[in-house]
C-alpha cells in the first residue's frame, strides 16, 4: 500500500507541504564520503571521521554534518524497508547516528529519486514515504536525493514526493537536492529542498572537463563557478545553489585549493569537505579552519556573492554583509602571476539584483582587513587614484574583508 501510493504520487503533483525549516539559514557546513572514498566505506571510516571532527577543531568551526554518500545500502527486507550493509556497518545506522550524535555531529545518507542509485544500489522509486520513515528512525539528519536512472519521472513531483514524506515522517532532515541542475531547480524548488546542485559533479581538477564515454563530463572548479555565478538571485536564507562539494586537500595545489574555498565561500555555497580528515597537510587544515573566511559563506545577510568584472586576465568579486560590511575577492584563473593596480573608485556599485546595497566607496571609508594574511592593510580612499599594486598569484586569490565604518 506504501509503494502504490508512492507511484501514484509521481503521476500527478502531490499535494504540497512546506519542506522542514530552519535548518538551512546558513549553507550546510559539514563532509561527505564521497570525493575520498567513494564506496570505501564503512562503520570504523564513519566514526573515524567523526573523531578527527571533533579533535581537528573543525566542528567548532562549523561543520557538523557527516554524509555517508552511495554504497552504504543493504537490501530491503520483506516489507520494504531499505538496510544496510551488514558487512559495510555491521551495527546498523541507528547506532552510528548515535555516535556520531555522541560527539555533538549529525549524520547524512544518500539515496536516488529513480529505480537505482548511480552506484546501482537500490533507489528510492516507490519507496519514498518508507524511506523517509526508516531515516527517522535511524536518527539521520541529512539527505542527498540524487536523479539517475529516473527515465519517465518528474524531477519536480520527485522532489516533492520525498520532501513531503521527510516531513511525514516527522523528523527534521535537511533536503540536499542533486540533479545537477538539468530541470533548472532553482526555478522551482525552493519550498522543497534546502540546496539543489547547479553543477554536474566535479573533480579534483582545477579548471577541465572530465569526460566519461557514457556521454557525460565531470567539471573542474571554474567550469563549477562559471555555472554558478549566474544564479545569485534564486539563493537566499534557507535555500541555497550548489555548484558541488569541496575537493580541497585531495590532489590539487595550495593556491587552487585555497582559491576553490575562497569562492565557494564568496557564493555562499555549502561547504561539504571531501578529504580524509583523518591525515591532511597543515596547509589543508589552515584553509578549511579559516574562521574569518567561513564568517564569508556563514554571513547572515545571505547573499550570494557578485562576479562584478573582469579585468586583465583577473576577476573582481563582491559580496555584500551583514552590517555594511564587504568582502571583496580578487582570483587569478589563469596560470600566471598577475599584477593589478587597484583603485577602489573603479568599483563603485549597486547590487541591484539582489541586495539593494551600494559600496559608496566616494563617500565611504573601509578598513581592509586580508583574509588570507590576517592582517590589516590600511583603508580605502575616498580619493580617485591607484591606493595599492597587487601580485595575484597564478590560480590564487587576494581576499579581503572590507569593514565599514571603523
Amino acid at each position: 500500500m506504501i509503494i502504490l501510493g508512492s507511484m501514484l504520487a509521481l503521476m500527478t503533483l502531490p499535494v504540497k507541504a512546506q519542506k522542514w525549516e530552519g535548518l538551512a539559514d546558513t549553507p550546510q557546513m559539514g563532509w561527505s564520503t564521497w570525493n575520498k572514498f567513494q564506496g570505501n566505506i564503512s562503520e570504523d571510516v564513519i566514526k573515524g571521521i567523526a573523531d578527527a571532527m571533533v579533535e581537528s577543531g573543525l566542528r567548532d568551526a562549523g561543520y557538523t554534518y557527516i554524509n555517508i554518500d552511495d554504497c552504504w545500502h543493504g537490501k530491503r527486507d520483506a516489507n520494504g524497508f531499505i538496510t544496510a550493509d551488514p558487512k559495510k556497518f555491521p551495527n546498523g545506522m541507528k547506532t552510528l547516528a548515535d555516535y556520531v550524535h555522541s560527539k555533538g555531529l549529525k549524520l547524512g545518507i544518500y539515496s536516488d529519486a529513480g529505480t537505482a542509485t548511480c552506484a546501482g544500489e537500490p533507489g528510492s522509486l516507490g519507496h519514498e514515504y518508507q524511506d523517509a520513515l526508516q531515516y527517522a528512525r535511524w536518527g539521520v539528519d541529512y539527505l542527498k536525493y540524487d536523479w539517475c536512472n529516473t527515465t519517465n519521472v518528474n524531477p519536480q513531483c520527485a522532489y516533492q514526493l520525498i520532501s513531503d514524506a521527510l516531513r511525514a515522517a516527522g523528523r527534521p532532515i535537511f533536503l540536499s537536492m542533486c540533479e545537477w541542475g538539468s530541470s533548472r531547480p532553482w526555478k522551482w524548488a525552493r519550498q522543497i529542498g534546502h540546496s539543489w546542485r547547479t553543477t554536474p559533479d566535479i573533480w579534483c581538477d582545477f579548471d577541465s572537463l572530465r569526460v566519461f564515454e557514457a556521454g557525460y563530463s565531470q567539471f573542474g572548479v571554474m567550469q563549477c563557478i562559471a555555472y554558478n555565478d549566474t544564479l545569485r538571485q534564486y539563493a537566499g536564507k534557507g535555500y541555497w545553489n550548489d555548484p558541488d562539494m569541496l575537493e580541497v586537500g585531495n590532489g590539487m595545489t595550495e593556491n587552487e585549493d585555497r582559491a576553490h574555498f575562497t569562492m565557494w565561500c564568496m557564493m555562499a555555497s555549502p561547504l561539504i569537505l571531501g578529504n580524509d580528515l583523518r591525515n591532511m597537510s597543515e596547509a589543508t587544515r589552515n584553509i578549511i579552519m579559516n574562521k574569518e573566511m567561513i564568517a564569508i559563506d556563514q554571513d547572515t545577510l545571505g547573499v550570494q556573492g557578485l562576479h562584478y568584472c573582469d579585468r586583465d586576465g583577473l576577476q573582481f568579486w563582491f559580496k555584500p554583509l551583514a552590517g555594511g560590511d564587504w568582502a571583496f575577492t580578487i582570483l587569478n584563473p589563469t596560470r600566471q602571476d598577475i599584477t593589478c593596480c587597484l583603485n577602489w573608485q573603479d568599483f563603485n556599485l549597486t547590487d541591484r539584483e539582489v541586495s539593494k546595497l551600494s559600496t559608496d566607496f566616494a563617500t565611504k571609508v573601509y578598513k581592509v582587513y586580508n583574509l588570507w594574511t590576517h592582517k590589516q592593510e590600511g583603508k580605502t580612499t575616498l580619493k580617485n587614484k591607484v591606493d595599492r599594486k597587487l601580485v595575484v598569484k597564478s590560480r590564487d586569490v587576494v581576499s579581503y574583508r572590507l569593514i565599514n565604518g571603523k
